[in-house]
């Protein structure tokens, strides 16, 4: 008698198909690396932040402080460092997060923004903690002729987005880069030879 075909293992691009190796961590201690690496990161883009913008500086005269031409171009220069730092310091940690927790499922990239906007108000925070220095104050005790830093600060909340879609892009190239195709079933057993015998 002629055997009952036999389904044949689940096949991925030839190679038998093997199930995803189990997380490292429990959900919770993921979940609290995550923030944590996200909210050291904030930390120190929010210094270099303080430490490299460029300021746009006032000069001081006897109705209070103005700004010349060439200083109007840097009104806007802390929005485009803190987008810069927030955007590549993003794009670094969601890749090697999403890359360390793949094995999580589709719900590590939710940890991984909430992480990237949570670091982004840390930048803020502690930028403007170290460097914020509001001008009227500094006009009142100034003489004529004096030049005076404007105080850093966002004039739009845009930057911090920067944060989320530097990790959400690195989630995506990565996601896209390792996909693998669904495993197909396969129930046909190989046809036989011409040589082999049959069986009646």
């Amino acid at each position: 008698m002629s055997q009952p075909d036999q389904p044949q293992p689940y096949q991925s691009f030839g190679t038998p198909f093997e199930a995803p190796p189990e997380p490292r961590l429990p959900w919770a201690k993921a979940i609290a690396v995550t923030v944590a690496v996200f909210v050291v990161a904030g930390a120190i883009a929010g210094w270099a932040w303080q430490r490299f913008s460029p300021l746009a500086q006032y000069t001081v005269d006897e109705r209070g402080g103005s700004l010349g031409e060439e200083q109007m171009t840097k009104v806007f220069g802390p929005d485009g460092t803190f987008t810069a730092i927030g955007f590549l310091t993003a794009l670094v940690l969601g890749a090697a997060l999403f890359w360390w927790l793949r094995n999580y499922g589709p719900w590590v990239v939710g940890i991984i923004a909430v992480g990237s906007v949570l670091g982004g108000g840390v930048a803020w925070g502690v930028g403007m903690l170290l460097g914020h220095d509001p001008l009227q104050p500094r006009l009142e005790h100034a003489k004529p002729g004096d030049l005076l830093d404007a105080p850093l600060e966002l004039h739009t909340w845009t930057p911090v987005a920067a944060w989320l879609v530097g990790a959400a892009l690195a989630a995506a190239v990565i996601a896209a880069a390792s996909w693998r195709s669904e495993p197909v079933a396969t129930d046909a057993l190989p046809p036989a030879s011409e040589g082999s015998p049959q069986v009646h």
